[in-house]
């Protein structure tokens, strides 16, 4: 495993980490089955671990945190998020002060740590003035129960604006952003996100990075029971069709020649970016893990570089 400095601070996450999202309290339901993904996780060197309260409402915090509290504490690196309904109360969603104090607490008691190391502002909140949403998330850094905080799919403008903020008023300022990036869905980070936040010294961790499980090239054959993107409606429509299918195909051989799969090529192509920190990998078995994290380190020259962009802009 290697390790980047999350943007311009000072903490190092490994450049593979682990989340929660639609795998731990979704499709993975045994105890046992997460206890042995986390620690397999943890024994490749991997120290990110990613959660947020929506995240099965709960559960993921709850069966991840059940494991993560069994390891060195100061070893790790566990984040969550606040933004999403979390019960039909009126006040429960959003980045109101209210709700950003009142949510950190639940997730700290689901996952079974006295602070976070980074707290995410999961959506932006067009509700809430900007200066509420800062000062909040300064308050949680100032009360220890947060070490960092950061953005998740917020705007490149919205980024700046809290930056900006803080910094004129000598609060504690973002210091990562969440975005959707992938091989399939890159426009909106490299045409609006990156340009900013590489300049500012904000970190990109990356979710969705294998769009899916479809850069894995499990969908070559058509669509296999179960799987997740095949499942989901909305992820389908924009992902499973038949350009995407074959860029994945015809990305192989290029895998191949490097003696790598296509999720670790698909993560070293995102990580050859230096404004990113990490990539957030899911996982329903241990070997899924054992394959995304030896994406670490891999470099791609230039040759291979243009030979991928050929293939995803045709």
């Amino acid at each position: 495993m290697e390790y980047r400095n999350l943007g311009r601070s000072g903490l190092k996450v490994s450049e593979v980490a682990l989340g929660g999202w639609v795998t731990f309290g979704h499709s993975v339901h045994d105890q046992q089955m997460v206890r042995d993904i986390v620690l397999k996780a943890y024994e490749e060197g991997v120290n990110f671990f990613d959660q947020a309260d929506v995240y099965a409402r709960g559960k993921s915090e709850e069966m991840m945190g059940s494991v993560l509290r069994e390891l060195p504490r100061h070893t790790l690196v566990i984040s969550s998020k606040v933004y999403w309904p979390m019960s039909d109360d009126v006040n429960d969603r959003g980045l109101s002060r209210k709700h950003i104090l009142e949510s950190i607490d639940g997730s700290l008691r689901r996952l079974g740590t006295d602070y976070l190391d980074i707290y995410f502002a999961h959506r932006y909140d067009e509700n809430v003035p900007m200066d509420e949403i800062v000062m909040a998330f300064d308050q949680v850094i100032r009360d220890g129960k947060a070490m960092y905080w950061g953005t998740s799919m917020w705007p490149a403008a919205r980024i700046a604006e809290a930056v900006e903020f803080a910094r004129a008023h000598g609060l504690h300022a973002p210091v990562t952003e969440q975005p959707e990036y992938s091989m399939l869905r890159r426009d909106r980070v490299e045409g609006e996100i990156l340009p900013y936040t590489e300049k500012a010294g904000v970190g990109l961790v990356v979710w969705s990075p294998l769009a899916m499980g479809l850069l894995t090239g499990k969908y070559d054959q058509g669509q296999p029971e179960g799987a997740r993107l095949s499942e989901n409606e909305n992820w389908g429509k924009n992902f499973l069709t038949e350009e995407n299918i074959q860029k994945v195909r015809d990305l192989k051989p290029i895998a191949d020649d490097l003696g790598i799969t296509r999720a670790q090529l698909a993560l070293a192509w995102i990580l050859r970016q230096k404004g990113v920190s990490s990539v957030i990998t899911g996982a329903t078995k241990v070997g899924q893990i054992e394959d995304t994290v030896k994406a670490a380190g891999v470099k791609l020259n230039d040759d291979l570089l243009r030979r991928i962009e050929e293939i995803l802009t045709r």
